[in-house]
């Protein structure tokens, strides 16, 4: 069996609840998301595998500083997308996912934010807009140690208010088939067991873009392309810590 230890346990995490504010359907959906990732990462692991390998074709040379796969996953169905960005060695991070979601999955009622300045960026719109929803980032032994947010510039993303993107999280469904099913599915599960961290950071992304922009706005500049800013939120995690937290390793 694989283990999935990678932080130590913290006592507090200030982008988690009380787990007694957690709804209970919420919950339940969190512990099937956590069986869901340690079915995964003990499948992977027989085969000598975790999720990133799994993405890779052992026969293509590996390459730092490159997207896999090439073009991106993307699921037709629910218009979920994600793609890995490798780092090289001297990173602490072997690299991260990027998970998005497409127009054609969005809630209705999902309007952009407003922008303007003098650098302004047409963004993509209509069918071609997507929304960035979580990164996570891969320690070098295929585990997740980071979850992170990021401004609009670093994905050429479709800028969605917090709540809007939030909302688009239970559509974020990854559901191919062959080699990136595994990596796909985990990436659905994590984006559930850690749902309570990324509410609290996409809202923290938003407080964080908005001092930004107060202090950009004499410049005329548009907040949304300023390289300066490039995460704008971000949190350790760990998979065995959020078990304990649901109480999980207590049965």
């Amino acid at each position: 069996m694989v283990n999935l230890r990678n932080t130590a346990v913290s006592e507090q995490d200030p982008y988690r609840p009380p787990i007694c504010a957690i709804a209970p359907d919420l919950r339940s959906r969190m512990e099937k998301a956590a069986d869901e990732i340690v079915e995964i990462a003990n499948e992977l692991a027989g085969a000598n595998r975790n999720v990133v390998s799994a993405l890779l074709d052992p026969e293509t040379p590996f390459y730092e500083w490159q997207h896999y796969p090439k073009g991106d996953v993307f699921d037709p169905l629910t218009h979920a997308q994600f793609y890995y960005h490798s780092h090289n060695g001297e990173w602490e991070e072997h690299g991260h996912f990027h998970t998005f979601l497409r127009a054609g999955g969005m809630p209705e009622t999902a309007t952009p934010v407003p922008h303007e300045g003098d650098d302004k960026q047409d963004w993509p719109e209509g069918s071609d807009a997507l929304s960035h929803l979580i990164a996570f980032s891969i320690d070098h032994h295929g585990l997740p140690a980071r979850l992170f947010t990021t401004n609009r510039w670093v994905t050429g993303e479709t800028f969605y208010p917090a709540e809007d993107v939030i909302a688009m999280l239970d559509r974020f469904d990854m559901n191919v088939a062959g080699p990136y099913e595994m990596t796909g599915r985990w990436l659905s599960s994590m984006c559930l067991l850690f749902r309570p961290q990324i509410e609290a950071l996409l809202r923290e992304r938003d407080e964080t873009v908005a001092a930004r922009a107060k202090i950009y706005a004499p410049t005329g500049k548009d907040i949304y392309e300023d390289r300066a800013l490039e995460v704008t939120s971000a949190c350790e995690i760990s998979i065995m810590d959020q078990l304990q937290w649901l109480g999980l390793l207590d049965e």
